[in-house]
């Protein structure tokens, strides 16, 4: 403990050069008499620490006592500082690991970078739960993410659906996605995706698992993720859209591939520069309520239940305008 302190003094003196007995006991959180025989101690090491009296005074090392990293430009530093913004570190337990790392690269930073944090912190936020959210980690969060690191079998109790369930398991890996934590563990000889959420106990082993180095943890996810999203798009829709259409029917669909593949599949415009793609989707009543946003723009062809219901629409639509308004003083009655 004492160890860590006295290397925490030390970097807090060369990231900010002069500090006085004060401000590093509000620093380690330890009292002004615990920083006087730290002080004494890293003079007994060979560190050259030095205590200048008066009104501006304090603890400073002898110019040039200094670790630093050679060759980082700005644009470097500051993306380092990015790397530590508030938020998953601190849910999986590692918010003193951060602000420790954060602290060693500061104190090695030349004196013109050392404004690095407080640009990065000035200039970007991340809030990673999405609205109308309860903010805060899922309770076993910080206990998983020790066993992924330390290579850990777990124990956990899952809940699914109105029961739960145990599952044995070698932690591979957690994922964030919208806010949401999800446990990537093997099962067997195959691989299942948990929500972290959902995990009601955790029982973390006294054996580690031997990690196949060949999982590639980015790669599994895209895979689960597109697999789950075309599992929610079992129908499909035969849409002609002018070019307008087709570029705000891209901002409708909620699978960017989806859309991507639909468009590269198509054929060419007609001769009234129209397009004919055939699209995924969830069911014929949501598209319905999205392609209504297209108006004049999309034409559906198929199937013949969501061509009715937009022939509907449109009559209906024809008949409110026109028709003159209410409130119309010209309108017939309203004299």
């Amino acid at each position: 403990m004492r160890a860590s302190r006295l290397i925490s003094l030390l970097l807090l003196l060369q990231s900010r050069e002069t500090m006085t007995a004060a401000e590093l006991a509000r620093e380690l959180e330890v009292s002004e008499r615990t920083i006087y025989r730290d002080v004494l101690a890293l003079s007994a090491a060979g560190v050259p620490v030095y205590a200048d009296r008066g009104r501006t005074g304090g603890y400073r090392l002898l110019g040039g006592y200094r670790t630093r990293l050679t060759g980082l430009t700005r644009d470097e530093a500051e993306a380092l500082f990015l790397a530590g913004l508030p938020g998953p570190a601190g849910d999986m337990g590692l918010a003193d690991a951060v602000a420790s790392a954060e602290l060693k690269v500061l104190a090695a930073l030349p004196p013109a970078l050392r404004d690095a944090p407080a640009r990065a912190g000035q200039r970007f936020h991340l809030d990673v739960p999405g609205w109308f959210r309860e903010v805060g980690p899922p309770p076993w969060l910080a206990e998983l993410a020790g066993a992924v690191w330390r290579d850990r079998t777990v124990r956990l109790r899952y809940r699914r659906g109105d029961r739960e369930v145990d599952r044995a398991l070698a932690p591979y890996g957690l994922v964030l996605k919208s806010g949401t934590w999800y446990l990537v563990g093997r099962v067997g000889d195959g691989y299942r995706t948990y929500r972290v959420d959902r995990v009601t106990a955790v029982e973390v082993g006294g054996e580690t698992f031997d990690r196949d180095e060949a999982f590639d943890l980015a790669g599994y996810w895209r895979e689960q993720a597109e697999a789950f999203l075309r599992g929610m798009l079992p129908a499909e829709v035969t849409l002609r859209l002018s070019a307008a259409g087709l570029r705000r029917l891209r901002h409708l669909v909620d699978a960017p591939f989806v859309y991507e593949e639909a468009v590269a599949a198509a054929d060419g415009p007609d001769g009234q520069g129209r397009v004919v793609l055939r699209l995924p989707v969830e069911s014929v009543e949501v598209a319905y309520a999205q392609l209504l946003t297209l108006g004049p723009e999309v034409e559906v062809l198929d199937p013949p239940e969501l061509r009715a219901l937009m022939a509907g629409a449109a009559e209906r639509m024809a008949g409110l305008y026109a028709a003159p308004r209410p409130d119309d003083p010209d309108a017939p009655g309203q004299r």
